[in-house]
């Protein structure tokens, strides 16, 4: 009964994220887009929780949910008014838009499963050998500075966010 609620509950999560995830992006309204991400972020952290990593799922609503979406909506209020609506997107951007995700996706798949991962193999190669791979050797390879770790490009992204953090303070300031 517990492994069939679970799988319910996963489901009943996953299909919120992604239409709160679709609310978010095509809303017009700023303010409301901010509400339906604080629900996609509140919903990876219901995955937190149901897979045992309660001190991530905490850090998810503590940190996301919550620091985040008060930034967000600090700044759409400094910045915009709540209940501005914005313009449509042209076709050509939209086009562009769409494609850009689309190929991003397919990118992202490639990598996942064909890049060295977990000791010099592909995931793909990992699973096809029957291999067990536990969250453990994921942190590992993560945030490991071996061959095939991605400490390196995990810092850069941390320093890439933390320039957009302050580019946009900068521009918050100028207006």
């Amino acid at each position: 009964m517990d492994s069939v609620a679970n799988i319910i509950l996963y489901f009943v999560v996953a299909l919120c994220i992604v239409i709160f995830s679709v609310l978010t992006v095509t809303s017009r309204r700023i303010l409301r887009a901010a509400t339906y991400l604080l629900f996609v972020l509140i919903g990876v952290s219901v995955f937190y929780f149901q897979l045992g990593y309660q001190f991530l799922g905490a850090v998810q609503i503590a940190v996301y949910a919550g620091g985040i979406m008060v930034l967000f909506v600090f700044a759409i209020l400094l910045t915009h008014r709540p209940d501005q609506k914005t313009g449509l997107l042209e076709q050509h951007r939209r086009t562009v838009g769409i494609s850009l995700s689309v190929l991003s996706c397919v990118l992202l798949l490639l990598a996942l499963f064909f890049m060295p991962l977990i000791g010099g193999e592909s995931l793909s190669a990992s699973i096809a050998a029957g291999n067990d791979i536990t969250m453990h050797d994921i942190g590992k390879a993560f945030t490991g500075t071996d061959r095939f770790q991605y400490l390196l490009p995990f810092e850069a992204v941390s320093i890439l966010l933390l320039s957009c953090i302050i580019g946009g303070v900068v521009v918050a300031r100028k207006r």
